[in-house]
């Protein structure tokens, strides 16, 4: 959940090392924002380090990384795992000799026993990292001599858990040492500079062509280009690149107070693209699910809700009915999966621990896993048998919004092409991405008024039915994360067997309530919630003598629709109250954007 960048400058001139570092953290803080740092090789030989506690800018303009330069350096943003909040706990971490500089993502699962081995042997620890513990067991492998790749190699076979890292050593000049065990990491050339990161985001300013490590790799990254070694045997390795098709502008905020809200605009053209999928692929990914014995549908956070839209649509046209669960519940039930399943993951990143696990544990049975996917080269879209990606660009803020309407529309035109209907949905979806502007031109102003209400109450409920209530429980998420407000998304069928109890006057209840199968039960249940003085906001296409609050969305072809129209005024709504409560909402306390740990 962290982020790595290394750079070597293969140029005199430009910016400064620790400017170049600074944009490159910019990029990858979504990932972490806890603290960061730098560790910069001059041209004398030594590292200078400059870390801190807090966000890049923040730390950026007390410590001045723009002001140092140098010929070799890797950056780290993080999200703490072990070890609390600290300058001390900050990456990156120098051994004893302060030759070696190591930034990592992961978690070092021995990291206790190895701290103890290494302190009987004279090694003395300045922070409660498990990373610290990794730089010095390369430190003690260096002293039984041989090149710096063998000494992390060795280390590396006696590490248990995940990691990404770069590395430096000052005797070694210009090189970085990066590998990757369940962490991304991917590396590029370009005439200035050669680059490391953990995401294609940092490395598109660059170079869009890129090399993704694969688990139990190292690479060895020097100014002439970069060569690939397995950790388990040392031997070279072939490379692999692939074109990103990102631009580098697709980064940044274009003009708006925030991703976040740039991201929800980006919305019409990422729908899009999302619907521009190969129809021979499409046709393939659909025979694939209706071959299968049984298919489940694990997913994590919001590309859940977007798995259960698609659950819905298929049952709906194919009349099969396929279950869908929380990855990090359904390891659990994994061991007991056999040849005849197949796994369809959902995930923007591409790499979520818990989704990752499941589908690891499903292959090493004999299942097949298709994947849903955002960003290119992710360890989801190369270890699975098929992947659509979804084509919405880079997401920099924390809380989705675009890819969750990509994942959604894609799951939908999935549905078409397992009921034999593909042209019919390409027709019915082509106006989706009209209806997505024409919502969010027609529900934004009023969603900035409402924000007044909901950063005001403590408590909100989102209600819904059907396939709404993906939308409900994807409402609530946003508004948790965003606004910092509690709320809770429900069927609004449950409210009576507890829920209920907790509605008092004038809190907050969202009714998600097109004017679909669901729209004359659903609203009978926001109307109980009104009677028990609720203020009820109503999210559809037909208004109601009963709302206190109507939020209006278009009428699109096809019901199936509905739910890709109705989260956008909730995504605006808690957009606007983290606005209004002056949270950063591109960056909620607590959380990161890929959550590449258990």
């Amino acid at each position: 959940m962290c982020g790595i960048i290394g750079l070597l400058k293969l140029s005199q001139g430009g910016a400064p090392m620790g400017a170049l570092l600074h944009e490159g953290l910019k990029k990858l803080e979504y990932r972490g924002y806890d603290s960061c740092g730098i560790a910069v090789l001059g041209p004398g030989g030594a590292i200078s380090v400059l870390k801190g506690v807090g966000k890049v800018g923040e730390v950026n303009s007390k410590l001045h990384f723009d002001s140092i330069d140098g010929i070799a350096a890797v950056a780290h943003s993080r999200w703490a795992t072990h070890g609390g909040v600290t300058k001390q706990n900050a990456h990156p971490h120098l051994d004893c000799t302060g030759r070696l500089a190591l930034v990592h993502n992961g978690i070092i699962e021995n990291s206790h026993e190895l701290r103890e081995v290494l302190a009987l042997k004279g090694h003395s620890f300045s922070s409660q990292t498990d990373t610290e513990v990794l730089v010095h067991l390369i430190e003690e492998e260096l002293k039984s001599g041989g090149p710096t790749l063998e000494a992390l190699r060795r280390a590396l076979l006696q590490v248990e858990g995940s990691y990404a890292i770069a590395l430096l050593n000052s005797s070694d000049g210009p090189v970085i040492y990066a590998a990757r065990k369940y962490c991304p990491l991917a590396v590029a050339s370009s005439p200035n500079a050669m680059v490391v990161a953990s995401d294609p985001a940092a490395i598109i300013p660059y170079s869009r062509e890129m090399a993704f490590l694969n688990d139990g790799e190292i690479a060895v990254v020097k100014g002439g280009g970069y060569e690939i070694f397995g950790v388990e045997a040392g031997k070279k390795l072939p490379v692999n690149v692939e074109e990103i098709k990102w631009a580098a502008e697709d980064s940044t905020k274009k003009g708006f107070e925030h991703f976040m809200i740039k991201e929800i605009h980006d919305q019409p053209l990422a729908v899009q693209n999302a619907l521009d999928q190969d129809d021979a692929e499409l046709k393939a990914f659909a025979n694939d699910l209706l071959n299968a014995k049984k298919v489940m549908i694990p997913a994590c956070g919001t590309a859940r809700h977007a798995g259960l839209i698609a659950r819905y649509a298929i049952s709906r046209l194919t009349g099969k009915y396929f279950d869908s669960m929380i990855a990090s519940e359904y390891a659990y039930f994994a061991d007991s999966e056999g040849e005849g399943t197949v796994l369809l993951a959902i995930s923007q990143s591409g790499e979520t621990a818990d989704l990752l696990e499941c589908v690891r544990k499903v292959k090493a049975r004999g299942g097949r896993v298709l994947s849903i996917v955002n960003v290119p080269g992710s360890t989801l879209a190369r270890e699975s048998h098929r992947a659509l990606y979804v084509n919405a660009g880079p997401e920099i803020a924390v809380a989705s919004t675009k890819a969750f309407l990509c994942q959604s529309a894609v799951g939908i035109l999935l549905a078409y092409a397992m009921a034999g209907k593909l042209e019919e949905g390409r027709k019915s979806l082509s106006q989706l991405p009209a209806l997505v502007e024409k919502t969010i031109e027609g529900t934004e102003e009023k969603c900035r008024n409402l924000s007044r209400r909901i950063a005001a109450s403590r408590h909100a409920y989102c209600i819904a039915r059907g396939i709404n209530y993906a939308i409900a429980i994807e409402g609530a998420l946003k508004i948790k994360e965003v606004s910092y407000v509690h709320a809770e998304g429900m069927p609004a069928g449950e409210l009576k067997h507890g829920t209920l109890a907790l509605i008092e006057k004038d809190t907050p209840v969202i009714a998600i309530n097109p004017n679909d199968y669901t729209h004359a039960e659903t609203l009978n249940n926001a109307i109980e919630t009104k009677a028990r003085g609720a203020y009820l906001i109503g999210v559809g296409d037909s208004n109601n003598a009963a709302y206190d609050f109507h939020l209006q969305i278009p009428t699109p072809q096809d019901e199936l629709f509905y739910p890709v129209l109705s989260a956008i005024p909730l995504q605006l709504l808690a957009y606007y109250t983290g606005v209004r409560k002056g949270l950063d909402v591109d960056k909620p306390r607590n959380l990161a954007k890929s959550v590449t740990v258990k």
